[in-house]
Order: C-alpha cells, then sequence, then structure tokens
C-alpha cells in the first residue's frame, strides 16, 4: 500500500515543497483504524482507498492510483465503490480535502460534483476542503 501511495503521491512532493499527506501516514496504522480498499492484481497493489467516517462525515481520506494506471478507468470505478459506500452508511454526501497546491485535483472534483467549502490547515497543510450531495 505505502509503494502504490508513495508513487501515485511524490511528483507533488517539489511542488508543495513536503510530503503530502498521505505519504505521511503509517499505512499500518491506517489499514488498522480505517476502511482501507485496495484495487490489486495478482501481488500488486494498483489503487488504494481510505474511507474513515469522523464528525464531519463520511470523508474520502485517500485515494491513490499507481501511475501506470491512470487515466485508465480505475479511478472513477473507486469514485463509484465511495459513493456506494458512502450511502450503504447512510450518507447524503462526501466531503474531502487535498493540498492548494494540487489544483488538478481540485479541478477533477470540481468536474465531478465537488464543492468547495472551506480552506484551513490539517497537519501543517494548506488545504481545500470539498464536498459531494449525493443524489
Amino acid at each position: 500500500m505505502a509503494a502504490c501511495v508513495h508513487t501515485a503521491y511524490r511528483y507533488y512532493v517539489e511542488r508543495i515543497g513536503t510530503l503530502p499527506g498521505p505519504m505521511r501516514d503509517d499505512c499500518a496504522k491506517v489499514i488498522a483504524t480505517r476502511d482501507v480498499r485496495l484495487a490489486v492484481s495478482g501481488d500488486e497493489i494498483l489503487g488504494v482507498l481510505v474511507l474513515p467516517e469522523d464528525a464531519e462525515g463520511f470523508l474520502l481520506e485517500n485515494i491513490a492510483l499507481a501511475p501506470f494506471m491512470q487515466g485508465k478507468g480505475l479511478g472513477r470505478v473507486l469514485l463509484e465503490l465511495t459513493e456506494a459506500a458512502a450511502r450503504r452508511r447512510g450518507f447524503d454526501s462526501i466531503y474531502l480535502y487535498t493540498h492548494e497546491g494540487m489544483t488538478e485535483n481540485q479541478a477533477l472534483y470540481a468536474r465531478i460534483g465537488y464543492v468547495e467549502y472551506d480552506q484551513r490547515f490539517d497537519d501543517g497543510l494548506a488545504c481545500v476542503f470539498m464536498r459531494k450531495r449525493l443524489g
């Protein structure tokens, strides 16, 4: 899982000047304490979803794809699984946050219905918070 996350986020390090939040996570702790879904082929992890619930609602905490899987539809499938999981658990929305410097992520999320509702610091990182209402 760590290898998938690190390769998915590594090109942001120079842009934002530090490790993105998911690269800082202790994967063993994340697996033990959160709902983690993996897309696998054989023994290779192609994608990662981390989907906890907290006081703010249903959180898409992390979605990471192996770089060679980007643009092939796996991200869309993982986002659809996220929405289905949120609905099953009784939520009418999903929220996420991304670093303010990850502008392409913000644009992608906006295209699929997420709306910015806050900007704040999380673990010392300037983040944009977005929410999608589920219909």
